[in-house]
């Protein structure tokens, strides 16, 4: 079966809510990938550490989006991914104070806990005042909150919780919205990702690991997706939440249907903690569970949205992976870390939406930073210049520290 014809088992996504380095719409991010250039720039909060520079939501004022009460009780990855859900359920003409909220699930990824909150409060601790720990010390920076938050504030009671799967998290709470909808447990799914941990500790952390590019001096040059002269990648914050229904539904109600997302496939690299497989084969398997459950073929596939981190390891694995399952003449590839850095837990979430969007323009917006690759695993790298393509199938893939590895397949309706 071609991948042009829809199937009942297909998802649709027919709402999107982005906020990121580049931008707070969908608008902004598609315009600010299409740039090609690295928002990466010198962070004050960073200051006098080995690596002291991010990329950061521009323009986010929790207090106006929220109401400032909501804003001082709950920490940065909550405020994002509030934010993010209430503009992708706007963007998919659903009213909430009209739909079942018992039919409306929340599904997010979440990378970690909020460092924000925990460095302070043990702060407080070390120095013997533990009567001055907030009581929302907990209730705050438990990664569930991301997804706690939206269903409160939307009204959505069916099922709700975090997906913890390192760097993958965001696409893995894609695919398992996929699988309620599929079950039949809910009708509507807000699905996606939010992380924000550029922080004093988080920075230190990742440049324990030598995972952090260290060009302090050149900050925009830093993040380098598959180039030969990589080294690390750049601490990111952001959200996207993604409104998925079953197609069917979606065209009863007149939906808008921004794209169709037909596959998913997961496997373990049961590896390394922090490496995954030299040879790519976890990451190559989960792309090829991904094709079989769409049932699309390796050809018909017209761009990847690569994890592209722009590490030595990660890049080199992901490389091999590509070659693995597409041979010596692999699709177009586009690695969105190189513009607005590395998201965490958000990133497969982020990156799933950047694949929507490409496949809506029939676009693939360009790697920032790219000049040659190095290696055996030569890819067709998108550099300097967004590239049209005549595309019907796109795939985004995500891998996390404990090897974890998630790969979303989007086609056209």
């Amino acid at each position: 079966m071609g991948v042009a014809t829809a199937r009942t088992a297909d998802i649709a996504v027919t709402g999107l809510g982005v906020l990121s380095p580049v931008g707070l719409t969908p608008e902004a991010n598609w315009a600010g990938l299409c740039r090609g250039r690295s928002v990466a720039a010198y962070d004050a909060e960073l200051a006098g550490l080995p690596v002291d520079f991010s990329c950061r939501v521009p323009g986010f004022d929790a207090a106006a989006e929220l109401g400032a009460r909501w804003a001082r009780r709950t920490d940065r990855f909550s405020q994002f991914a509030v934010a993010a859900a209430r503009r992708a359920v706007a963007d998919a003409g659903l009213d909430p104070g009209a739909w079942d909220g018992e039919r409306v699930g929340v599904v997010l990824g979440v990378g970690s806990n909020s460092l924000h909150t925990y460095t302070a409060e043990f702060r407080e601790l070390n120095d013997d005042r533990p009567d001055r720990v907030s009581p929302l010390a907990l209730p705050r920076s438990v990664p569930n909150m991301a997804a706690g938050e939206v269903a409160m504030d939307l009204g959505a009671c069916g099922p709700g919780f975090t997906t913890a799967s390192a760097c993958a998290s965001g696409a893995t709470a894609i695919g398992v919205a996929r699988d309620l909808l599929r079950g039949g447990a809910c009708d509507v799914v807000l699905a996606g990702g939010s992380e924000s941990a550029c922080c004093r500790m988080s920075a230190t952390c990742f440049a324990r690991l030598r995972a952090l590019s260290r060009r302090t001096a050149e900050p925009e040059l830093a993040s380098r997706p598959f180039d030969a002269d990589r080294d690390g990648f750049v601490l990111g914050e952001g959200a996207a939440v993604l409104v998925m229904e079953r197609y069917a539904g979606a065209r009863a109600r007149g939906a808008r249907v921004r794209a169709l997302l037909r596959g998913y496939g997961a496997t373990s690299d049961a590896h390394h903690p922090v490496a995954p497989l030299p040879d790519g084969s976890g990451a190559a398997r989960a792309i090829r569970i991904a094709l079989r459950d769409a049932e699309c073929a390796p050809h018909e596939v017209g761009h990847v949205n690569a994890h592209g981190t722009s590490t030595r390891l990660n890049d080199a694995a992901e490389a091999a992976a590509l070659s693995r399952v597409f041979g010596r003449h692999p699709p177009p590839v586009t690695a969105p870390k190189s513009v607005v850095g590395h998201a965490l837990g958000a990133a497969g979430a982020l990156e799933a939406a950047y694949t929507v969007l490409s496949l809506q323009h029939q676009v693939i917006p360009p790697i920032a930073n790219f000049g040659y690759q190095d290696g055996d695993h030569k890819l067709d790298v998108v550099a300097g210049a967004p590239r049209r393509a005549a595309m019907s199938a796109a795939i985004t893939c995500s891998f996390g520290f404990g090897g974890h590895n998630a790969v979303l397949v989007f086609t056209t309706e």
